[in-house]
C-alpha cells in the first residue's frame, strides 16, 4: 500500500520509529519541520547548544546502548562544528546517523546561505556521507544509512537533506524495505558481560583449522586483549570462558573496558600505558597474544614495558581493524564468533594436559594481581596521610558509595586517567573515548549514557577543560537526562600540557596551560546541585548526598581541587611526565 508524507523528515522519521530508535540528540537549524515530525511520532529530542557536544551525546548513547543513535544538525558551520564528533564516532565504531539540512539544488554554486560541500567534509570521517537528490530517493537512502550505520562493522554516516527535498511531499510506494538479516541465530549483540544470551557455540560453525587456533592451542603464557568491538558482543560470558580455557591473563584496551566482568579473577586491567608495573612485566613474559576487535592502538603497542616479540593473533570484523604492524596470524571476521569456535575446539581438545602445562601461567597472573592490590593498598595509605583530596581516595571513596548499576564516563587528560588504572574504577562498566580522545568527549557523552542507561548510577570523571567545553549542554540539558554525576578534578585547565612544558623546562608565566586557584565557575539552577570538595573527612557524606540528588532525577556536580603532581604511577613510571 502506498503511503504519502507531508515531507522528508516525516518519512525518515518513519522509519526511524519502525528500526526501534526512541530519542535524538542535536541543534537543528532554521527548518524546526524536523521537530514537528518528532513530536508527531513520539520521540524525544534532546535540544543541544553545542552540534560537537550533540556528536559526543549520540556517540555516548550509541555505545552505552549497543544501538543507533541519532543526530540532528543544521548547515554549513553546523556541520564543520560537528566534525570532530564526528571523529570520535568513526574512532569509537558508534553506530550515529547524522540528519542535516542541506542548500537547495537550484542555489548551489551561487554562494547562498551557509552553503557548503558537506559531503567533501564528512566523507572522510563516516562510513557513508550522500545528500539526498530527489524526493523519491529519501526512503531508500535512509535505509541504506541504517544499514551501514549498524554495521558490521558499525559507525557514523552523515545523510543530508537539502532544503527543496525536505520540505516536498514524499511518495512510499509499497512495503519499505528492512534491514539485512543476520546469517547465524547469535549474530545479534550481546547485551554485557552478564548477559545469559546467545552462550551456546552450538549455534556457530565450528571454527576451521588455521595458523591461528594452532597458535592458540600452542601458547603457555598467553594474553588475551579485549578491544572496543567486543563491547556488546560478550554475551553469556563468552570473553571470561575462553580466558579460563586457554588460562590466559585477561587485559582490555582503554575502549575495550565494560566489554568483560572486571571482577573476573584473571582481570590484569587496562593494558599498554595504564597498566601498573606488575602488570607490565607479567605482559612482557607472555608467549602470546590475542587481540579481539581491537586496533592495537598506539597506546596499548607502546605504552610501558615494549611489547614482547611473540605472535599477536588479531580478530576484527574490519578489515581496516587488522593492524600490519605485528607478526602472526590475522583472522577477519567477527570476533565473538572466533572466541565460541576457539573455547569448542580447546573444550574438544581435553583441558587436563593444558591445565597442567598453564599452571605455572597462572600462578604467575594471581602474583601479579596480588601485587597490584598491595600497590593500590599502599597508595590508599599514601594519599591518607597527604593534605587535600588526592585522586585515588575520590575513586574509592566512588566505589563505595555507588549503588546497583553503574557506569563510569571518562575523559583521557593527565589527571582523570586515574579511573583507567587497576582497580581504580566505578565498576559495573566504562564508557571511554577513542584513541583521538577529544576534550569534553566524557562530559558529553555522559549525557546520551543516562539516556541509554535510565535506570543506571552514571558519573562523568573529568578535568575542568573537558567540563568547561560541555557547561552549556550539562546545564541546558538537565532536565532531559537527569540524574548524571560530574565529578571535576581542577587543576585550573589543561593538566597534561603543563606537564609537557614541565618536562621541557618552559616557563610557567608564559606559557600557563593551568592556573591553579579557584574551580570553574559552577553551573546553577533548580535541577543543579554544585558543590566544591576540599575537606577529606566529608568526602564520603558529600558524595552520599550528591547520589541521593541524582537518584531524584538532578545532575549534581561536586567541583574537586586536585594537586598536579596527583598522577597515575602507570603514567608517571612510562616517562611521559616529569618526575
Amino acid at each position: 500500500m502506498d503511503r504519502r508524507h507531508p515531507d522528508a523528515w516525516s518519512a525518515i522519521v518513519e522509519l526511524l520509529v519502525a528500526h526501534g530508535v526512541d530519542t535524538c540528540f542535536g541543534l537543528p537549524g532554521d527548518d524546526l519541520e524536523l521537530l514537528r515530525a518528532l513530536d508527531a511520532a513520539g520521540l524525544d529530542l534532546v535540544p543541544c547548544r553545542d552540534q560537537r557536544n550533540a556528536m559526543y551525546m549520540a556517540t555516548g548513547y550509541a555505545l552505552q546502548s549497543g544501538r543507533l543513535a541519532v543526530c540532528a544538525l543544521g548547515k554549513g558551520p553546523a556541520v564543520t562544528h560537528a566534525a570532530t564528533g564526528l571523529l570520535e564516532a568513526r574512532e569509537s565504531g558508534a553506530p550515529v546517523l547524522v540528519l542535516a539540512a542541506g542548500t537547495p539544488e537550484r542555489r548551489r554554486g551561487s554562494g547562498g546561505f551557509q552553503e557548503l560541500d558537506q559531503v567533501a567534509v564528512t566523507a572522510p570521517l563516516v562510513r557513508w556521507a550522500h545528500r539526498v537528490g530527489h524526493p523519491d530517493r529519501v526512503v531508500p537512502a535512509t535505509v541504506t544509512a541504517l544499514t551501514r550505520a549498524v554495521g558490521p562493522p558499525a559507525g557514523p554516516v552523515y545523510l543530508e537533506v537539502p532544503d527543496d527535498v525536505r520540505t516536498a511531499e514524499v511518495l512510499v510506494p509499497g512495503a519499505r524495505p528492512g534491514l539485512p538479516e543476520p546469517l547465524f541465530p547469535d549474530s545479534g549483540p550481546g547485551s554485557g558481560p552478564g548477559s545469559g544470551s546467545d552462550s551456546d557455540s552450538g549455534s556457530v560453525p565450528a571454527t576451521a583449522p588455521g595458523p591461528a587456533l594452532a597458535a592458540i592451542r600452542a601458547s603457555r603464557r598467553p594474553v588475551l586483549l579485549v578491544g572496543g568491538g567486543m563491547r556488546h558482543r560478550n554475551g553469556g560470558g563468552a570473553v571470561e570462558r575462553f580466558a579460563d580455557r586457554l588460562g590466559a591473563a585477561l587485559f582490555t584496551t582503554a575502549s575495550g573496558r565494560g566489554a568483560v566482568d572486571e571482577r573476573h579473577p584473571l582481570f590484569c586491567g587496562v593494558a599498554g600505558l595504564y597498566a601498573g608495573r606488575p602488570a607490565r612485566e607479567l605482559w612482557s613474559s607472555c608467549d602470546l597474544v590475542v587481540s579481539l576487535a581491537g586496533r592495537l592502538e598506539e597506546t596499548v603497542a607502546e605504552g610501558g614495558e615494549p611489547w614482547p616479540p611473540v605472535p599477536v593473533v588479531q580478530v576484527n570484523l574490519d578489515p581496516g581493524g587488522l593492524s600490519a604492524e605485528f607478526p602472526g596470524p590475522r583472522v577477519l571476521g567477527d570476533a565473538r564468533h572466533a572466541v565460541l569456535g576457539w573455547t569448542r575446539a580447546l573444550e574438544e581438545d581435553g583441558g587436563a594436559g593444558r591445565a597442567e602445562a598453564t599452571g605455572a601461567w597462572a600462578d604467575a597472573i594471581a602474583t601479579a594481581r596480588k601485587a597490584m592490590e598491595l600497590d593500590v593498598a599502599a597508595e590508599l595509605a599514601r594519599a591518607a596521610a597527604l593534605p587535600g583530596i588526592r585522586v585515588a581516595e575520590l575513586l574509592a571513596a566512588l566505589d563505595a558509595t555507588a549503588g546497583g548499576p553503574r557506569v563510569l564516563v571518562q575523559e583521557n587528560g593527565l589527571q582523570d586517567m586515574w579511573s583507567y588504572g587497576f582497580p581504580f574504577r566505578v565498576g559495573g562498566g566504562s564508557v571511554v573515548p577513542s584513541e583521538q580522545t577529544p576534550l569534553g568527549f566524557g562530559a558529553a557523552a555522559a549525557i546520551g549514557v543516562k539516556r541509554a542507561a535510565p535506570d543506571h548510577e552514571v558519573t562523568a570523571f573529568v578535568g575542568d577543560g573537558a567540563f568547561l567545553a560541555a557547561r552549556a549542554d550539562i546545564a541546558a540539558t538537565a532536565r532531559a537526562h537527569g540524574g548524571v554525576l560530574y565529578v571535576v578534578l581542577c587543576n585550573g585547565g589543561y593538566g597534561w600540557l603543563d606537564a609537557q612544558r614541565a618536562r621541557l623546562g618552559l616557563d610557567p608565566e608564559r606559557h600557563a596551560f593551568t592556573r591553579p586557584g579557584a574551580p570553574p565557575p559552577a553551573v546553577d539552577g533548580p535541577d543543579l546541585h554544585c558543590r566544591v570538595l576540599r575537606d577529606k573527612a566529608a568526602l564520603t557524606d558529600e558524595l552520599r548526598t550528591a547520589r541521593r540528588f541524582c537518584s531524584r532525577g538532578g545532575t549534581a556536580v561536586l567541583l574537586v581541587p586536585v594537586s598536579p603532581d596527583d598522577v597515575l604511577p602507570a603514567v608517571r613510571d612510562a616517562g611521559v611526565v616529569p618526575q
